[in-house]
Order: C-alpha cells, then structure tokens, then sequence
C-alpha cells in the first residue's frame, strides 16, 4: 500500500538523519560565520547529500546485483544497522559520536593550500547527513518499492527531509535556543525506540521471505 510504504520510509529517514539534531552539529562547525556564509555551506551540505542518497536510491538495488546479495539478505543486514543506531539514539552515544566528530572540525585546520577544510563535505554531508544508516535506508527502502510510484515517492520524501535539513540549518540557532538540552534529550530517545521497532520490522520481513522461498 503507498501510503504505508511512504510512512514507513519519511518515518525510516527521519530517525537516521535526524534533521533536528543535526542544528547544535552545524552550529560547531560553523562558528563564527554569519548568515550568507552558513547559507551557502546548508546549500552544498544538504546539495551533495542529496546527490549521494538519489545515486544509491537508484544504484543501490543493481548494486546488491552485481554483489550477488538478495534483497532479503540485505533487508536482515540493513535492519541490524539501523537497530544498532537505535541503540546509540536510546542510550545517548550517538549524540555523543556526532558531537565528538563535530567539536573535532570546529576550528578546521588549513589544507597545505592555504584554504580552510570545507565543511560542507566532511562532515556535513558525510557522514552527518548522508552516512551509513542513511545510505543503508534509501537502499533497503529503494528494494522493497514494489512500483514507480513508490520509488517516485521515496525519492520525494528523501528530498522533503534534505530540504528540512535545509531550513534546520538556516534557523539552527532559534532551534536550539528554543529546544534545549532536555528536550532534544528526551526526542532523541523516542526516535530511536521508534527507529528499534522499525529496524526488527526490517528483518522479521527478511527473515519471512527466506523462509517463504
């Protein structure tokens, strides 16, 4: 049904890029910068992501091909993952991950070039926003859509979520001002139980069609 499918996939993405809790990750990496130039690292940041999670939404099923991996083979794999990052999400050591990376590439040391590291690609797009767990989504979403439509309609909600990360970025600072440390504590616990419960549907799916072959 596509409506169940495009639910289970804005749900699915939104929990593993996280938009909201990439506001504080775009704050550290970017200070001291005023509005123009945050503007233009969102605009390449959430650009670039949207490149690498279309080319896997589109790539990703000929990929497992190629690698002669079933589609349920990867569905129990990809459920794994994502059940490892609701654990982090539950117990906090996601948030502290990405904090860490983030306060690492704060001040961004200069290439041998002269030029600051550009911190649009690393970390922004990757991993922040296009990383493992999202790229893992997009292919195991792209797999199970059984029409055009469906792939239509994942491509649309994946785009949705980059152009909320987008908007995230620009108002970072009213977000996270707004938010506070509790708060954004007690989401991030929710999204991952929802995550978990998401993560076990995958694989309890891959798991039948094994056993229904």
């Amino acid at each position: 049904m596509l409506a169940e499918y495009l639910i289970n996939a804005f749900a699915t993405l939104f929990v593993t890029i996280d938009p909201i809790g990439l506001a504080p990750m775009f704050l550290a990496v970017t200070p001291g910068l005023v509005g123009p130039a945050r503007r233009s690292i969102a605009i390449r940041a959430t650009s670039i992501a949207a490149a690498l999670l279309l080319a896997f939404i589109f790539g990703g099923k000929p990929l497992l091909n190629v690698l002669g991996i079933s589609v349920p083979a990867f569905q129990v794999s990809g459920g794994l993952l994502l059940f490892v990052i609701a654990f982090e999400m539950i117990f906090g050591h996601r948030t502290e991950r990405k904090s860490d990376t983030a306060d690492k590439l704060a001040q961004p040391e200069a290439d041998h070039h002269g030029h600051a590291q550009d911190v649009s690609v690393f970390p922004l797009a990757i991993p922040l926003i296009a990383g493992p767990a999202s790229i893992s989504a997009v292919i195991l979403l792209s797999s199970q859509a059984e029409t055009s439509i469906e792939l239509v309609g994942l491509i649309a909600v994946s785009l949705f979520i980059l152009g909320l990360c987008f908007v995230i970025f620009l108002l970072a600072d009213t977000i996270e001002k707004l938010m506070g440390a509790t708060v954004q504590l007690v989401l991030t616990r929710l999204l991952g139980v929802l995550l978990a419960a998401l993560s076990v549907q995958f694989v309890a799916d891959g798991a039948m069609a094994f056993f229904t072959k």
